[in-house]
């Protein structure tokens, strides 16, 4: 489970930091909302998985709804864990929702995602930068308790 997280995280960081700086199109940000989503799901699994084997959780929720419920009630305390779990959400919500592209190829790469009507989500480098930092804190977070 490790070796995959692993592969999942430098897959990831390639994206954002060599193929996002050199083509700056949309479809590269898709797919490495894509890619953190999977990593964060094989995380959890991780996570669960290690807690089944200590005995620390008591078993393994068979639907993805259920694995983010339990999550959220077992470590409602971890900062990272909860600032995390809301972005796993939209990023798995991305797929199936409307996309305007701007600015590709430019310095100003923009993917607006409609969420709602009256709610759009600009995913620019700034607002990568932030998810990535999310996510790296969730990272380290997951090796603390995945190394214990």
């Amino acid at each position: 489970m490790d070796e995959e997280i692993i592969k999942e995280k430098t897959s990831a960081d390639h994206l954002m930091y060599v193929s996002l700086k050199y083509t700056k199109t949309c479809d590269v940000i898709l797919n490495l909302l894509a890619r953190w989503k999977s990593l964060i799901e094989i995380s959890f699994d991780a996570i669960l998985e290690k807690g089944c084997e200590d005995g620390s959780i008591a078993c393994m929720h068979a639907t993805p709804k259920q694995r983010i419920e339990f999550i959220n009630k077992y470590f409602s305390k971890d900062d990272a864990i909860q600032k995390v779990v809301p972005l796993y959400v939209f990023f798995k919500r991305v797929p199936e929702l409307k996309k305007v592209r701007s600015g590709e190829f430019r310095k100003n790469v923009n993917l607006k995602i409609v969420v709602t009507p009256t709610k759009n989500v600009d995913i620019n480098m700034e607002k990568l930068s932030e998810y990535y930092d999310v996510v790296e804190a969730f990272m380290i977070r997951v090796k603390a308790i995945l190394s214990k």
